[in-house]
């Protein structure tokens, strides 16, 4: 690893009237911050440092003219980040300075680093693992609270400790299967023993607490995809407009009038939700109003969550058509129904503006939309919709872990039944492959492409 070049990046960088950070790391970063840097004390004619001594220091150009003081702070290897020599320099904020602090450590022997090179090295290093890395871009662009202490979660290996759990689980339950295919003579069929059940069971059961929980972290991180379904004129494109404090959807009496998706950001204490308005959904002959109603469709499809929009006036008969469809999806739709809202619209016409009730399909919420009766109380089902319960528990995760989750998962589904046809050697194999997905997670396993995919998202400087 001491092959590798010294890198440097501005890591912060808060203005003229703050502190701007320079990093270097690598095994020269030391001798750099020798030659840049003098002692305003006069002690000593080379500077010396002490690990993690803060010192106060002179940054100087190749004349010897002063660009900057501030304070020198160095990290012995293995003792840092990335698992390297580094160096920070703090020095004022101003973006022309740090430019000049930067150009100066490169003409000492520095190149510039790449986006996430410094995260990128501290996992190469086994300092961290992949999620964890992926955690550390995710608390810099937290915008809640609750984003936050789920980006530090997965940072202190709360979301790796989770999927080392059901590997450790699924490596136990490979050990069983290996050892029936190993030893054939025995009487007892192995295979098909409630020992080796029940390890699926476990294994099973982690498995889905894993996927439920990395779905939460995902939402956490990218927001609530949230899709306004319904029939024509129930209300969609109002609702909008009133959760996005503005006039985004054109609103008129005139059933159809949505003929596209509409999509709105819309932010719920520090928690992102996309808002997708959908044409409504009846049958037509209007070729442009169809193709509409088929994006809605695909969009309800791929959605966290369904604002099932209802006049209230007809809303048994509006639930019942909704129902329908989500019975026949379009193809290529997950297999399960989306997660739902009810929202009753005209309560006002039904003196039931406000009402709130959780039956067995769902909660219900009724509004009063012009009067923004009913707003609050659906502001707050959002906000939990996308942090869910138990979020004290909760860590960050992205889209690529749930996907490697799911195929971990598809790859048990296939293990159980060739465990149920008694094909050992075939149950092992996607059992290994159940494995090997849930390593990508934290890069047990990895490929370059796949690092280079992640940590070229990263900030540079992280």
């Amino acid at each position: 690893m001491s092959e590798r070049d010294t890198i440097v990046a501005v890591a912060t960088a808060n203005g003229p009237a703050g502190i701007g950070v320079v990093r270097l790391s690598g095994p020269r970063a030391p001798a750099i911050a020798q030659a840049l840097c003098a002692f305003p004390d006069g002690v000593g004619a080379a500077p010396t440092f002490r690990p993690r001594d803060a010192r106060h220091a002179r940054f100087r150009d190749a004349d010897g003219e002063v660009i900057d003081d501030g304070l020198v702070l160095v990290f012995a290897a293995p003792r840092s980040f990335t698992g390297e020599d580094v160096v920070e320099l703090q020095a004022h904020g101003n973006p022309r300075l740090l430019a000049r602090l930067v150009a100066r450590c490169i003409a000492l022997g520095a190149r510039p680093a790449r986006p996430g090179e410094f995260s990128e090295r501290a996992f190469l290093e086994g300092k961290i693992d992949l999620a964890q890395a992926e955690a550390v871009a995710d608390l810099i662009a937290a915008t809640s609270d609750s984003a936050l202490r789920a980006a530090r979660r997965s940072l202190e290996g709360v979301f790796s400790d989770r999927v080392d759990a059901v590997v450790e689980a699924l490596t136990l339950m490979r050990v069983h299967v290996e050892a029936a295919i190993d030893f054939p003579e025995e009487e007892i069929d192995v295979l098909a023993a409630p020992a080796l059940a029940a390890r699926l069971a476990h294994v099973e059961a982690l498995h889905a607490a894993l996927r439920r929980d990395a779905a939460r972290g995902v939402r956490l991180v990218d927001g609530l995809h949230v899709v306004l379904a319904g029939a024509p004129n129930a209300g969609k494109s109002a609702l909008l407009n009133a959760l996005a404090g503005e006039e985004r959807a054109i609103v008129t009496p005139i059933a159809g009038t949505t003929r596209d998706v509409l999509r709105d950001v819309v932010r719920i204490d520090g928690i992102d939700l996309t808002l997708v308005d959908t044409a409504g959904l009846r049958e037509t002959r209007d070729v442009v109003e169809a193709e509409g109603i088929r994006r809605a469709r695909a969009e309800v499809a791929k959605a966290d969550l369904v604002l099932a929009v209802l006049d209230d006036r007809e809303a048994e008969a509006a639930m019942a058509r909704l129902r329908g469809e989500w019975a026949n999806p379009p193809a290529g739709a997950t297999a399960s129904p989306p997660a739902v809202l009810w929202l009753h619209t005209h309560a006002d016409l039904t003196d039931r503006a406000g009402a709130d009730e959780t039956r067995a399909d769902g909660r219900h919420l009724w509004l009063d939309t012009p009067r923004r009766v009913g707003l609050d109380a659906l502001r707050a089902a959002l906000h939990d919709a996308a942090v869910g319960e138990g979020a004290e528990g909760a860590f960050s995760a992205r889209a690529r872990h749930v996907e490697a989750i799911d195929r971990a998962g598809a790859h048990l589904v296939d293990a159980a039944s060739q465990l149920r046809a008694g094909q050992g050697e075939l149950a092992a194999e996607d059992l290994r492959l159940a494995q090997d997905a849930l390593g990508e997670i934290t890069g047990r396993v990895s490929s370059d492409a796949l690092l280079g995919r992640i940590f070229s998202s990263f900030c540079i400087g992280k």
